[in-house]
């Protein structure tokens, strides 16, 4: 089988690259096509890989500030012709899906539906974009939905991290999706006979992941919370948390295990597409407190391994936090329900998916 990976950029670090590194394991003679590389500022590793880089990659400054180019992506990818492949798959939160595949199956597996495309009301208010940008911005959005929405009919067949994304990609783009959750490499991590009494958010420190309203709830609340992760809300957030509110910046991949192991309970205050980090967190036996939306619906079990919060305030998730005992929990209970997310888990279904669809005809969208 001739495969192709396609990639949005690859600048940064994240979720997604998480798991394109799967995808690269299973298909490791497949090239990576990329808006984007950034070698200086990735993993050592990726420097092995065969990737492809569009002109995009020669712009000024780009590799540190990709976000300005926005409206280049879709003609980036639109006009990236991949020839050769039996299947293309794409790893999609923003416009590789756009891509041109010559015949060859195309299975999209969405991350997300480009979120400032189709929320562009609340990436403009979580980015503090001024009226007379967000003005500007409108007529470029509107083309964007339009390409967007085109690009995906062109795909063969869409894959959902989770059922919020399966229901957004129905909405925005009126497709069907098959839910395989992303990989987590559960075997990682592992319970510890006590754990200490602090609370523990593992994230970017970035708007949309609500890390404001978990310093607020803590604020109130008096007790110990644990912050590790860095961005560019860091500094205010910093500012506006209580002493008993710890920022540990960007922690070592090797020092994980045991943070979320000794932790009381890992929270998680914003919603997420999917969120590795609670799944990590119940892999190393600790239960979650999450806000009852997004992947936390898929990941988190009430009342067995974790417990939800509805309103997005910090009272509501201080009193999830007061009325929760996490020691209720069995740790097992929470190795147990990681262990369905397991990177071998999404290994087997993934392959499955893409060898049965390897010899179906593509749909012929357009």
């Amino acid at each position: 089988m001739r495969l192709a990976l396609v990639h949005d950029w690859l600048n940064q670090i994240g979720g997604a690259e998480d798991v394109l590194e799967t995808l690269v394991e299973m298909f490791p003679d497949a090239p990576v096509h990329t808006s984007i590389y950034w070698r200086g500022g990735m993993p050592p590793a990726y420097r092995a890989w065969d990737i492809r880089t569009t002109w995009m990659d020669t712009l000024p400054s780009i590799h540190r500030h990709h976000q300005p180019y926005l409206p280049l992506y879709a003609l980036a990818f639109g006009g990236l012709r991949l020839s050769g492949y039996d299947v293309v798959l794409s790893n999609k939160s923003g416009f590789c899906h756009g891509v041109q595949t010559d015949g060859a199956v195309h299975i999209c597996y969405c991350l997300a539906p480009t979120r400032y495309v189709w929320d562009f009301e609340g990436y403009a208010a979580r980015e503090a974009l001024p009226p007379a940008a967000k003005v500007t911005l409108w007529p470029i959005i509107w083309l964007l939905r339009r390409w967007d929405y085109r690009a995906a009919q062109r795909v063969d067949h869409f894959i959902a991290i989770s059922r919020e994304i399966q229901a957004r990609i129905h909405r925005h783009y009126d497709r069907d999706s098959t839910i395989i959750h992303p990989p987590v490499n559960t075997a990682r991590f592992s319970p510890t006979s006590a754990h200490d009494d602090y609370y523990l958010i593992v994230s970017r420190l970035i708007p949309y992941r609500c890390i404001d309203l978990a310093v607020r709830a803590f604020n109130q609340l008096g007790v110990p919370l644990v912050i590790a992760g860095d961005g560019r809300d860091r500094s205010r957030l910093e500012a506006e948390a209580g002493s008993n509110v710890t920022f540990l910046g960007r922690v070592p991949d090797a020092q994980l295990p045991d943070l979320l192991a000794h932790c009381r309970a890992y929270v998680l205050p914003g919603v997420e597409d999917f969120g590795i980090a609670p799944l990590q967190a119940q892999a190393a036996g600790r239960p979650v407190i999450a806000r009852r939306a997004g992947g936390a619906l898929d990941t988190v079990i009430e009342g067995k391994t974790g417990v939800f919060f509805d309103e997005p305030t910090p009272e509501a998730l201080g009193a999830a936090v007061r009325a929760f005992d996490p020691d209720r929990i069995d740790p097992h209970a929470c190795v147990q329900n990681a262990a369905r997310f397991d990177a071998g888990v999404f290994k087997r279904k993934l392959m499955q998916f893409v060898e049965g669809k390897w010899n179906c005809e593509p749909t012929g969208r357009y």
